[in-house]
Formats: C-alpha cells, structure tokens, sequence
C-alpha cells in the first residue's frame, strides 16, 4: 500500500475513539431532554383529547398516548433521581452515559409511534393489519425491550458499583427496585404482548371495551385484564427505592430485612394480580 494511501486512512481511523465515546453531555441531562420531549408531546395530545372525539377500544384515541406519556416521564424521571447513587467514575464512564441514551432514545421513540397511530385513528398496539403497523409493532417491542433492559443496567451499577456515600436502604432499594421490576416487566409485558392469553387484546374474559374502566388506570371492570400485573411489575421501580428510602430515615437497622420482605410481597402482588387476570377477575 502506497505511503498516500496510508496516510489518507490515518485520519478515519482517527475518527473511531470520537465514534466510541460517550455522548458529551451528562447522562442526566440526557434523560431530562427526553423527559422534555414527552411533557412537549403530552401537552399536544392533551390538547388533541380536547378536540378530538374519535373514540379506539369506546374511549378517545389519545387516552393510551397520554397514559405511556406519563408513564415514561415517572420512569426517566426516577432513573434520573438514582444516577448519583452510581459511583462517580461509573456514573462518567461510557456504559451509564448510553444507556442513558438508550433509554431517552427508546422511550422518544415508543411514544412517537403512538401518537402518530392516535393521529391517524388507528392503534398501536396488537395491530398488524398493514405490513407497516406490523413492522410498527415489532420495533415498539424492541425498543420495550431496550428500554427496560436500560433500567436493569442501572440498578445493576447501583449494586455493583455504589456510591460509597449513598444512603444503604435507599442505594439497596434502588438495586433491587430496578432489576426485580426489569425482570417482571418483561415477563408480563412479553405474554402480554403476544396476545397468546387474551386474543391479541389485554382483556380476558367481560367487555372487550375500555369504556367504563377503573378511574385513571382504564382497567376493566367486567373482566380479567392483564395490564394490572404489568402495571405492578413496573412500578416496582419505583416502590423499592421509596422504601428503602423510609427505611433509611425510620428503621435503619432493618433495611436489608425490609427490603427483601418489599421484594418478596412485590412478586407476590403481581404474581396475584396475573392469577386473577388470567382468571377472568376484575382487579375492582
């Protein structure tokens, strides 16, 4: 190879370290853009569900977006709130800063398909009626994926490699919160997901209608539904962290003993709550 040939690859190989490297801003401010990023959609689809009265499953096609929404800003909201339980020399390095990204960018993602499927009246979930809503809900379902295994890589380094000044029952919470409810999450979301128990619907047995369901939540209340144990696992995430953080503040010599008597009861709850879906039982 001729010494011009050499010396024009020098450059673009140059280039591979930059490629590599973490993005440039914190790993927080990242998920704080896109938490930005659903607030802005959400007002949209707020303001949309005011004028709109096209109705998917008998209730206004922007319920679903409004209620991911939320959930996805708890959820970024709640990974941002565990970052400084991570060492700061983890916390810098490249694995929190993309899975950072990960997260933001999967959650950006999700809720884009969404709002554009309430836009056109259409659904976004168990719909493969065109080759491109079917693709649609493929990569929903990876980015589902990736999303929540973000949330697991997280607690994973909180365990891992901890702040050593991080409060134990908050920084223990956090562990378990995140990978317990990373595990639940996918499990429920999976049989879920594949329609396999419910006829490609979340309900199982009663209406198949999301009219009249529980306040807030849209939970049937004629039959089994199976997002109530997805609901409980995912929440997890959030529930742990609290209770080690009470624990921390009223029973510190019990934190290690309260938290795994949270994480049991919290399996049970969704194990529970999965058993009555599947039964065809309304949560209330």
């Amino acid at each position: 190879m001729s010494a011009i040939a050499i010396s024009g690859l020098v450059p673009a190989f140059g280039t591979l370290p930059r490629l590599m490297s973490p993005p440039a801003s914190p790993p927080g401010r990242t998920l704080l853009v896109g938490i930005a990023l659903q607030a802005a959609l959400l007002l949209v689809c707020l303001i949309a569900y005011g004028f709109d009265d096209r109705l998917l499953s008998d209730i206004s096609v922007w319920s679903k977006p409004i209620k991911f929404q939320l959930s996805l800003i708890v959820l970024m909201a709640t990974i941002a709130w565990l970052l400084p339980l991570i060492s700061p020399t983890t916390r810098a390095g490249r694995s929190v800063a993309w899975t950072c990204l990960a997260i933001a960018l999967s959650s950006t993602l999700e809720i884009t398909y969404l709002v554009v499927q309430a836009a056109r009246g259409r659904a976004s979930h168990f719909n493969i009626e065109t080759p491109i809503e079917a693709l649609g809900y493929q990569i929903m379902g990876i980015g589902a994926v990736i999303l929540v295994a973000g949330c697991f890589v997280i607690g994973l380094l909180i365990w891992r490699r901890g702040a050593e000044s991080a409060p134990s029952g908050l920084r223990y919470g956090a562990a378990i919160g995140l990978m317990l409810g990373a595990v639940l999450t996918l499990i429920t979301a999976g049989i879920l997901g594949s329609g396999q128990l419910a006829s490609n619907s979340h309900w199982i047995g009663g209406l198949r209608s999301d009219a009249g369901g529980l306040f807030l939540l849209g939970w049937s209340r004629s039959g089994g539904d199976l997002r109530v144990p997805h609901f409980f696992a995912t929440h997890i995430m959030q529930a742990l962290p609290l209770l080690g953080l009470m624990l921390d503040r009223l029973a510190p010599g019990f934190v290690r003993s309260g938290l795994w008597a949270g994480a049991i009861l919290s399996v049970l709850v969704v194990v529970a709550t999965f058993v009555q879906a599947v039964s065809g039982m309304p949560f209330l």
